[in-house]
């Protein structure tokens, strides 16, 4: 992109994660809405009403933009932490950024590496405030519950892809952990609308849908979405645990602690939201085609 081009143009949103699931529908609704906004992806995009710049956050001296007023990351916020003073300028007012509740439900998680991604999470949240508050940039970190778009999330689709592969889901002691899926264009809607509203400055909230489904349920809707009976398999926790190396490759990139966290409760309070910023998410009805 030709910053020159830029220059006198009225400062407006940049999106960090433009080509992501959430980014892409910020960047669909800022079009919608009449704005042409920058959005940062790793290699060259072609898409009507919108100005893309290539560049990556691990690699701060990459990134150059135009002034604009209005930030909005959903990619990885430990990697916005390190490159926030590149992306600062004298018109930049908001910055809305993503994390995720992970960093309320998994501190004690007994999987290490989970454990060390969530500290350094909850760590880069903090730097983020700071750094915002040190130049008087108001910010808003958004913390969503499990996100999904059916067909291109990392949460419910592989479920859905094991739910038509073997016709059936085992279910760790019975799977009643209560979960409150949220999609991804809701959070995108809801980001817009904190960036805009004066009561959500230089606050946390956190993100869950419209409603708490146990784990149980959650799966027997994928089971409806994709039209099969629901069927589930009880597996005993200590079953479940002796057993996981032998079902692991069922389940590529899960632990044994994914398996247990089916009985845990993972709820949120969407309150604040509600009443900062018209949070309004949708039911859990996913479609497949």
């Amino acid at each position: 992109m030709d910053l020159e081009k830029n220059e006198d143009r009225k400062p407006g949103s940049l999106v960090i994660g433009g080509t992501g699931l959430v980014g892409g529908y910020i960047v669909e609704n800022l079009v919608r809405r009449g704005e042409r906004p920058f959005a940062l992806s790793r290699s060259q995009q072609n898409r009507p009403g919108v100005d893309w710049f290539c560049g990556d956050l691990a690699k701060p001296d990459t990134l150059q933009f135009p002034p604009f007023a209005t930030l909005y990351c959903t990619a990885d916020a430990v990697l916005l932490a390190g490159a926030l003073p590149r992306l600062f300028n004298p018109g930049l007012r908001r910055i809305v950024a993503f994390s995720s509740t992970s960093v309320l439900t998994k501190q004690d998680t007994e999987v290490v590496s989970e454990r060390d991604t969530i500290r350094k999470l909850a760590e880069a949240e903090k730097k983020i405030a700071a750094a915002c508050e040190q130049r008087n940039v108001g910010w808003t970190i958004l913390r969503p519950t499990l996100i999904y778009a059916p067909g291109r999330d990392t949460n419910i689709t592989p479920l859905s892809r094991l739910i038509r592969r073997f016709g059936f889901m085992p279910l760790v002691g019975g799977a009643p952990g209560l979960r409150q899926p949220v999609h991804a264009e809701d959070l995108a809607i809801g980001a817009i609308a904190a960036a805009a509203s004066p009561a959500a400055l230089n606050r946390f909230y956190s993100l869950p849908g419209a409603e708490t489904l146990t784990y149980r349920e959650m799966i027997g809707r994928l089971f409806d979405a994709l039209r099969l009976p629901r069927r589930t398999i009880w597996v005993p926790p200590l079953l479940w645990r002796a057993g996981f190396m032998l079902a692991k490759p069922l389940f590529p990139g899960a632990n044994v602690a994914m398996g247990i966290r089916m009985m845990k409760d993972m709820t949120f309070d969407s309150t604040p939201a509600v009443r900062d910023f018209g949070w309004n998410p949708r039911a859990f009805n996913p479609v497949f085609d």
